[in-house]
């Protein structure tokens, strides 16, 4: 039986939570490295006493089982500890991109709940927008605080992270109680903070580690941020595994393949817009040196798989998963064909539907749903948002919201996003809440944002203007507004003016015939411009 097929027997169905698998691992694999990020390595062992302390130090703050922490913290070593920390007692930590800013950060805030704020001092200037006054944030902690960061923000206290505490037996916990809060794009609305439950991180370990053939004492690399899913969930490949994580504070291409070659990794993990900008860099020895054998890519665009494989002699295994689900769809070292994303995963179902959820025949587009065999192998629902939760989950399946087909073989192909989301780098965007601060500028009537092609894969995001009557408004000085409002990769790089934007009769913008249209020679370009955004 393989390290992964274990895994089942090894963890009953009420050892899948956080601090149990912590413990066990622990007693496992001792002073096996489990977790290393910027020059520090934490071994099994550590990584549970670590969580257990930081588990104290909240404990001592008064946090609780069910209060909720938002943490706002790149790829370091606290990210994990406070992750963990919340676990080991019932808390339930929200990590939020430290590129969200204004009226999206304080949504995150608002509708989670967050008693505690917990963010690096970098990033204490994405709090400018926001106003504390109906939040339940009763005090802020930072990390690494300069000499002169102040003791209040509004009516916040504000304090450096307390050291970590005496460690606290860990809290009583089921499979289904939540692990976290993972905000991703709304659709027609705010940010949804999707929650995790406990189980759900134990089957992102074991369905990625099935699907890329994981095995014990391998070293899985990553550049991704922590605060997605997808690093998150190679944590618990690793956990579940027996191999250690590396984390990389963030990607950069120049140093990507020396990176590898550093740390012995075995696997590693990109995005479609990763391998092209990989690939327009010259050839270099360490390209082979390495020993990284696959790579989770999703989103790779076909005809690159073969021309970063013939370089590199990584094999690129394409797969769908999302924050609500899991890792259902996905291509192994066996059943790959680039420009397909794989097939379903063995521990869940899958149908494609029309409008009305009638299934359709293979070789027809529809909208993927989902379902998990396993108990709280996907999510729960959205906090604080029990309609949305009732819309996605609808007739018990859950509604991705993306258009895809299967074949007579079983091999799914996503086609497009039937939701008006864009896709930019890895990163989802709402155009809701990017429409929604490009309006508040005095001088906007109305607005659309829409994705284009970025010429690296995905997209990138354009807006169409309508100007107010008497009002001047140009792409520099939009720009410059959105700073500080939004993420900065929410800032359109594509901007043009226009008299009206196309509606239907009842007076609804029509946005596909904008994206239809993409760009103009009236399109302003910030980035042939010379426009740098803030991050």
């Amino acid at each position: 039986m393989s390290i992964v097929e274990s895994l089942k027997e090894r963890f009953e169905p009420s050892a899948r939570v956080v601090p149990e698998m912590l413990k066990r691992q622990a007693a496992r694999h001792g002073d096996k490295p489990l977790f290393v990020c910027d020059g520090t390595t934490w071994s099994y062992a550590q990584v549970a006493d670590i969580a257990a302390r930081s588990g104290g130090r909240f404990a001592q703050a008064g946090m609780k089982k069910g209060d909720r922490v938002a943490i706002v913290c790149g790829n370091r070593t606290e990210f994990i500890a406070l992750f963990l920390g919340c676990a080991w007692i019932g808390a339930v930590s929200v990590p939020i991109n430290v590129a969200a800013r204004g009226p999206q950060l304080e949504h995150m805030l608002r509708t989670s709940g967050a008693r505690l704020l917990v963010l690096e001092s970098e990033w204490l200037p994405a709090l400018e927008f926001v106003d504390f006054s109906g939040l339940a944030v009763e005090a802020i902690w930072i990390i690494d605080p300069v000499a002169d960061a102040p003791s209040l923000h509004q009516s916040v206290p504000v304090r450096k992270l307390p050291e970590l505490a005496a460690p606290v037996p860990a809290a009583s916990l089921k499979p289904h109680d939540f692990l976290t809060i993972l905000f991703t794009s709304g659709t027609t609305g705010p940010s949804k903070g999707v929650c995790a439950p406990h189980a759900q991180y134990f089957w992102w370990g074991y369905y990625c580690a099935r699907q890329l053939g994981l095995r014990e004492g391998d070293v899985l690399h990553t550049t991704l941020p922590l605060f997605h899913v997808n690093a998150l969930g190679t944590f618990f490949q690793a956990l579940l595994t027996g191999s250690t994580q590396v984390v990389e504070k963030r990607l950069s291409v120049s140093n990507f393949w020396s990176a590898l070659v550093a740390s012995g990794a075995t696997v590693t993990y990109v995005l479609g817009a990763m391998v092209p900008m990989l690939l327009s860099r010259p050839p270099s020895e360490d390209e082979r040196r390495h020993k990284v054998r696959c790579a989770l890519a999703p989103g790779v665009p076909a005809h690159l798989h073969e021309i970063f494989t013939e370089r590199s002699g990584i094999v690129l295994l394409d797969g769908y998963g999302a924050t609500e689900s899991n890792a259902v769809i996905g291509a192994t070292m066996e059943t790959r064909r680039p420009g397909w994303i794989g097939k379903l995963a063995e521990g869940f179902q899958a149908r494609i539907v029309d409008d009305e959820d009638n299934d359709v025949p293979d070789n027809t587009p529809g909208e993927l749903l989902l379902r998990g065999d396993e108990p709280f192998s996907m999510a729960s629902g959205y906090f604080g948002m029990p309609e949305k939760t009732v819309e996605a989950w609808r007739n018990l399946w859950l509604h991705t919201g993306d258009r895809v087909v299967r074949n007579e073989e079983g091999y799914y192909k996503f086609i497009d996003r039937m939701k008006d989301t864009i896709r930019r780098r890895g990163e989802n965007i709402s155009s809701f809440e990017v429409e929604r601060v490009i309006m508040s500028h005095p001088a906007v009537e109305i607005a659309a944002v829409f994705p284009v092609p970025s010429e690296l894969a995905e997209d990138e995001v354009m807006t169409t203007v309508v100007v107010k009557d008497g009002a001047t408004l140009n792409g520099e000085d939009l720009v410059r507004f959105c700073e500080g409002r939004l993420s900065y990769f929410a800032i359109p790089r594509f901007v043009e003016f226009a008299s009206d934007l196309p509606r239907t009769e009842s007076g609804k913008v029509q946005k596909f015939k904008l994206r239809e249209r993409g760009r103009s020679a009236d399109t302003w370009d910030r980035e042939a411009a010379g426009i740098k955004v803030k991050r």
